[in-house]
């Protein structure tokens, strides 16, 4: 999915309580591109890295350096999710549920995710095993994304100023 929608569906889905919890929502949700993909992309702006070749459309995974291919395989794994967010739980003794966006993250990148773009290594590292999606991109994942994510904006805001107004 594209990291736009990422972000949204993380704040929708975790962050309507507090406002603390819908910017660690995001945060969370953006967690695992960042890592998988920002800091290539950041040594190659600092020229501490060369990018992949774009002369045939997106590189294939193989063509990232391998340091990036792990990052995207340890933040594109539930099983890494699962430890950690465990991990975490079990250190504050309480659920730290924004948290949870980033496992949200992965499960909307499973089904969005092809083969010819970044599967999703979603079993690492106990399984190379990727599901071929849909690609994100496509409009019949795109526009009923972006369709339910306005409804469920204009559900919450609506809810908000409701309460604001009633005085709640």
């Amino acid at each position: 999915m594209d990291i736009f929608s990422h972000a949204l569906w993380g704040g929708v889905t975790l962050g309507r309580k507090k406002r603390s919890n819908f910017f660690f929502a995001v945060a969370f949700s953006l967690l695992p591109d960042f890592f998988g993909e920002g800091v290539m992309f950041l040594l190659v702006i600092l020229g501490l890295d060369n990018m992949p070749s774009l002369k045939h459309g997106h590189p294939d995974i193989s063509e990232f350096p391998m340091y990036a291919q792990n990052f995207y395989n340890a933040t594109h794994s539930l099983v890494i999710f699962f430890l950690i967010f465990t991990l975490v739980w079990l250190l504050r003794k309480k659920v730290f549920l924004p948290l949870a966006a980033w496992g949200i993250h992965i499960l909307i990148d499973i089904p969005t995710h092809s083969f010819a773009l970044f599967p999703t290594p979603f079993l690492w590292p106990l399984s190379n095993f990727k599901i071929n999606g849909a690609h994100w991109n496509s409009p019949l994942i795109l526009i009923p994304n972006f369709a339910l994510l306005g409804i469920l904006y204009s559900f919450w805001f609506y809810k908000q100023r409701l309460k604001n107004h009633l005085g709640k």
